[in-house]
């Protein structure tokens, strides 16, 4: 399995913005479609964005659609998250995964990071 390593989280006012990052190990990251999730506080983890291998298709959950964006870098085994004009309801913990199923099939992620706090206050 991949191993997974986020960064990048904070704390920030409404209406900032943040950018994550998730470094993979081995050689191997182009062959897993990657994903970013987050889980609040007394709520179930919930799907963000997803992206496939070559990076040329992306998902969205509707909460975050037009505010995120998903990129990867191949070449750097990296997949970013950037987040603008966040809300305090975007306060969670945000954990990269990734899967050798497809980039929309959800439950497929099954490699995850250990997460990383991103707090928005009003």
């Amino acid at each position: 399995q991949v191993q997974l390593v986020e960064s990048g989280g904070g704390l920030v006012q409404a209406g900032g913005s943040l950018r994550l990052s998730c470094a993979a190990s081995g050689r191997t990251f182009s062959s897993y479609a990657m994903g970013w999730f987050r889980q609040a506080p007394g709520k179930e983890r919930e799907f963000v964005a997803t992206i496939n291998r070559s990076g040329g298709s992306t998902y969205y959950a509707d909460s975050v659609k037009g505010r995120f964006t998903i990129s990867r870098d191949n070449a750097k085994n990296t997949v970013y998250l950037q987040m603008n004009s966040l809300k305090p309801e975007d306060t969670a913990v945000y954990y990269c995964a990734a899967t050798s199923d497809s980039f929309v099939y959800i439950p497929g992620f099954d490699s995850w990071g250990q997460g990383t706090q991103v707090t928005v206050s009003s």
